[in-house]
C-alpha cells in the first residue's frame, strides 16, 4: 500500500457567488427604487368612491359562550338571544361570510345550545361550529 508524502490542502471558500447575489440584489433594489419615483411623478387623478362598507376581510369567527349558569356571551359582552340574534345580524349584514363558534359548558343542557344555534341561523349566518375538547385517552 503506497504511502502518502504530501499533506492535503484544506478547501477554500469560495466568496465569488455570494458577492455576484449580492450585486444582483443591489442591481435589483435600485431599479425598483427607480421605478417607484416615476410611479409618483405621474400626474394622475383618481376617481373618488363613496363609503360603501367594508373592504377588508371578514374577522375571525364570534365566539359565543354558553355557562353552565345559562348566561350567553357574546365575545365579552353579556347578551340575551334576541340581543343575540340583532348583534349577529348586523355583522352578518356587514360581512357576508361571517362565521360562528359555539363554546358551552360541558354541563350546559344540549336543548340550549340547540337554542343559541337556532338564534344563529335566524340571524342569517350558515358558517357555525361547536368547539369540543379531545380527551387524552384512547378507546
Amino acid at each position: 500500500m503506497p504511502l502518502k508524502t504530501h499533506h492535503e490542502e484544506a478547501p477554500a471558500l469560495n466568496l465569488t457567488p455570494m458577492i455576484d447575489i449580492l450585486f444582483l440584489l443591489i442591481i435589483f433594489f435600485m431599479v425598483g427604487s427607480k421605478f417607484t419615483e416615476m410611479e409618483r411623478s405621474v400626474d394622475l387623478d383618481v376617481p373618488q368612491v363613496s363609503d360603501m362598507g367594508a373592504l377588508t376581510a371578514a374577522p375571525e369567527k364570534k365566539v359565543i359562550n354558553i355557562f353552565r349558569d345559562g348566561r350567553v356571551m357574546l365575545g365579552t359582552q353579556e347578551v340575551n338571544l334576541e340581543d343575540l340574534k340583532t348583534h349577529l345580524a348586523a355583522s352578518q349584514a356587514e360581512y357576508k361570510d361571517l362565521g360562528v363558534l359555539v363554546r358551552g359548558d360541558s354541563d350546559v343542557p344540549f336543548q340550549q345550545v340547540a337554542t343559541v344555534l337556532t338564534t344563529v341561523r335566524q340571524a342569517g349566518i350558515a358558517e357555525m361550529a361547536i368547539s369540543v375538547r379531545l380527551s387524552n385517552e384512547r378507546r
